[in-house]
C-alpha cells in the first residue's frame, strides 16, 4: 500500500513536472495573495508536522502580491514546507516567511535539519537527485519536489535558491516579481 501511494505520487509529479516544462503554462496570471498562498501550503503540512513534533510557523507581510496561478504557487511552498518537515528531526522547527525585497517577493522556508552538504546543493533541483535516498524512500519521496519548484518560479519570472550548512539546517528561497503597489494611473492634463 505504501508503495502503491509513492507510485501514485510519482506519476502525478512526473505528471505535473510535464505541465510545467510546456512553454506559456501560465495563459493567464491572476493577482495572487502571498499570504494566502503560504497560509494553505503551511495547513497543508500541518498534520505531517504535528505527527512528528515538529513545530511549523509563519510570518508574512501584509499586503504581498504577485501574478501568476495561485494553486501552482501552493504547490510549490508546499513541497519546500513538506520537506523540511521530512528532513528534520523531531522537536524542531520549521518557519515561513515571505517579505518584499525592492521589486521582488521572496518566500523563505527555513529548517534546523540535517543540512546539505556543499556539494550536492548545486544538483538538488535536478529531476530525481538525492541527497540521501534512503530518507527519501523512508518520507515516500519521489526526487521531484525540488524540481517543480524550480520550474514554477522559472514559469512566475523567478527562482529559488538555497543556503545550507551541513548540521544547521537549510533555507529555501523563492524569489518572485511583486506586483505593482497600485495600477498605473493615466496622465491627466500634464500631472503624473
Amino acid at each position: 500500500q505504501v508503495e502503491s501511494t509513492r507510485l501514485s505520487r510519482l506519476i502525478q509529479e512526473i505528471v505535473d513536472l510535464s505541465r510545467l516544462q510546456v512553454a506559456d503554462t501560465l495563459h493567464e496570471p491572476q493577482l495572487v495573495d502571498v499570504g494566502a498562498v503560504v497560509v494553505e501550503a503551511v495547513d497543508r503540512v500541518r498534520v505531517a508536522a504535528e505527527a512528528r513534533d515538529i513545530a511549523l510557523g509563519a510570518a508574512v507581510e501584509d499586503g504581498l502580491r504577485v501574478f501568476g496561478d495561485a494553486s501552482l504557487l501552493v504547490t510549490a511552498v508546499g513541497n519546500l514546507v513538506t520537506n523540511a518537515v521530512n528532513y528534520s528531526d523531531a522537536e524542531t522547527r520549521v518557519g515561513v516567511g515571505a517579505r518584499r525585497v525592492g521589486d521582488t517577493v521572496e518566500i523563505t522556508v527555513t529548517d534546523q535539519g540535517q543540512g546539505i552538504p556543499t556539494a550536492e546543493q548545486e544538483r538538488i533541483f535536478e529531476r530525481f537527485y538525492r541527497v540521501d535516498a534512503a530518507r527519501s524512500r523512508a518520507t515516500g519521496g519521489t526526487g521531484l519536489g525540488l524540481a517543480i519548484v524550480k520550474h514554477i518560479c522559472a514559469n512566475h519570472g523567478g527562482d529559488v535558491v538555497v543556503w545550507s550548512q551541513e548540521g544547521a539546517g537549510s533555507t529555501f528561497t523563492m524569489r518572485l516579481p511583486a506586483a505593482a503597489d497600485r495600477p498605473l494611473a493615466t496622465q491627466i492634463d500634464g500631472e503624473p
